[in-house]
């Protein structure tokens, strides 16, 4: 489970719950420049936040953070947890990452040429590495699908189905869904960065069931399943099991923007469910 900014009454039911290293718990957005510039704030949040709750948690430094000013105080954050996490005994079992969407990655295709666009990345990238933390990533093929020229992508290579077959240039790697292949662009600019060993942890992955082009119910019952059953495999360039988090457990419905946007839930908010999905072993 990953939730996006501390929550006492979220913390205290899941205490205890079996859910282990699996709880992935944000730093808000907002609470990012105090963390990176004030110094008695870091100890304070994993205080308050994280020993409670030891070992139940890890530590996501911000969400999709595009702000050029806020990008500049991400990895200062990141930092100054890890150095209160070890001041408190703690950095042996809980890792600092951030999460990013793909926006951080260009020339993605194929996607063994993909690079970071951001200089700032390449730095987070090898203080993960030094870490040994994973680096969080979005990745939604859904709004890849919706974006791209009419019949650059297929439905069916969006949504895990049989029918599309890509060859990816000079890498010899064959990809058959366009998560694979995003995903893969991470890999190979991590690689590109000096961080080749930083593993990916898909922190959202997801399909909206309503409010857009190609948003049914029915697409979004097949992405989600496919997409459980596809994270045990991996992708092309770094096969094994994918730590994978669907997005999202319930729909949002007073959330601004888009319909799309309040429509990623597997139920509604009422927690009757949207569709079903099965977790196989």
């Amino acid at each position: 489970m990953r939730v996006y900014f501390p929550d006492i009454k979220v913390m205290e039911a899941l205490r205890g719950s079996g859910i282990g290293l699996g709880l992935v718990l944000g730093v808000a957005n907002e609470d990012i420049d105090n963390l990176a510039s004030c110094a008695p704030c870091p100890a304070s949040w994993v205080q308050t936040n994280v020993r409670p709750y030891h070992p139940d948690v890890n530590i996501a430094v911000g969400n999709e953070v595009d702000s050029p000013a806020a990008a500049q105080t991400i990895l200062p954050a990141m930092r100054n947890l890890q150095a209160a996490l070890a001041a408190a005994a703690l950095d042996g079992d809980i890792k600092v990452s951030t999460c990013v969407r793909l926006y951080v990655v260009t020339n993605t295709f194929p996607p063994s040429s993909s690079v970071f666009a951001q200089p700032y990345m390449a730095d987070i990238a090898r203080f993960l590495a030094a870490a040994g933390a994973p680096l969080l990533a979005n990745v939604y093929p859904y709004l890849a699908y919706r974006g791209s020229n009419p019949g650059d992508v297929s439905l069916s290579y969006a949504l895990f189905q049989p029918g599309t077959t890509v060859r990816a240039g000079g890498s010899g790697l064959v990809y058959t869904n366009l998560f694979d292949a995003m995903l893969d662009s991470v890999h190979a600019a991590l690689g590109k960065a000096g961080a080749p060993t930083v593993r990916v942890v898909v922190s959202e992955s997801g399909w909206p069931s309503a409010g857009g082009d190609a948003a049914t119910v029915q697409n979004a019952q097949t992405y989600v399943q496919n997409l459980i059953d596809h994270a045990g495999h991996g992708t092309p360039k770094r096969p094994g099991p994918l730590e994978t988090y669907v997005f999202a457990m319930f729909n949002e419905n007073q959330k601004p923007g888009e319909l799309t946007e309040r429509n990623f839930g597997h139920s509604y908010p009422s927690k009757a469910p949207v569709y079903p999905i099965v977790f196989r072993h």
